[in-house]
């Protein structure tokens, strides 16, 4: 008797077929590593893990099992768990999602700071075509101020980046994932707290928007 003979034929459950098992059984597997590695970790540092639990603020747990499933999922890829991405919809040309950037810009008050186009840098050295691939960078620097002075180390996030690369299914949309700095950091003081917020909501606006081509 084979796994499918169990149930009766139509029946929901004859419909969850053997594969689906195994699949469930793939994902309940990298949910307990992703579990088991934390656990671990907090096991390992014991009270002051605790201690630097109650600081954090509200949210952080679910924030890093979320990031630790992320990285199991991608085998390891750590910029997979600590990055947001977008694909860009078929169709939308570098312009448009150039003009939607700064379309909010313009509209959240951050100031474009420079960007890198590598790709066209790669080009000019070689000759030869290259995937698209460019680097946009933006500053609030009243954001930033408050950032570092809360913690110096922040001053290593920026400016805030967002990258337009070039696929082989097309163009995507990268960002740095900032609920690791606002859940899985120290309490943050009201206005700090508004601030990366604002930052936050800006650069999420720039994923979708750019990704849409809507400006």
């Amino acid at each position: 008797m084979n796994a499918r003979s169990l149930y009766p034929p139509g029946s929901a459950a004859g419909r969850f077929r053997i594969d689906d098992w195994g699949e469930a059984m793939q994902r309940l597997g990298r949910v307990g590593v992703a579990a088991a590695i934390l656990s671990a970790s907090v096991l390992a540092c014991g009270c002051s893990t605790v201690r630097t639990l109650a600081n954090t603020q509200p949210g952080a747990g679910a924030e890093a099992r979320r990031m630790m499933s992320a990285w199991v999922d991608s085998e390891g890829d750590i910029a997979v768990a600590t990055t947001w991405s977008r694909k860009v919809k078929p169709g939308v040309t570098i312009a448009e999602i150039e003009e939607a950037f700064a379309s909010v810009a313009a509209e959240d008050n951050i100031r474009a700071v420079g960007n890198m186009p590598i790709s066209t840098e790669l080009e000019l050295r070689s000759g030869k075509r290259e995937k698209f691939l460019k680097v946009y960078s933006y500053c609030d620097p009243g954001a930033a101020r408050k950032m570092v002075d809360f913690s110096p180390n922040m001053a290593a996030f920026l400016p805030c980046r967002i990258s337009v690369v070039e696929q082989d299914d097309g163009l995507w949309i990268y960002t740095m994932n900032m609920d690791m700095l606002i859940k899985m950091g120290r309490k943050l003081p009201p206005d700090v707290s508004a601030t990366v917020h604002r930052i936050r909501a800006t650069l999420l606006k720039m994923l979708d928007r750019g990704a849409a081509g809507e400006f």
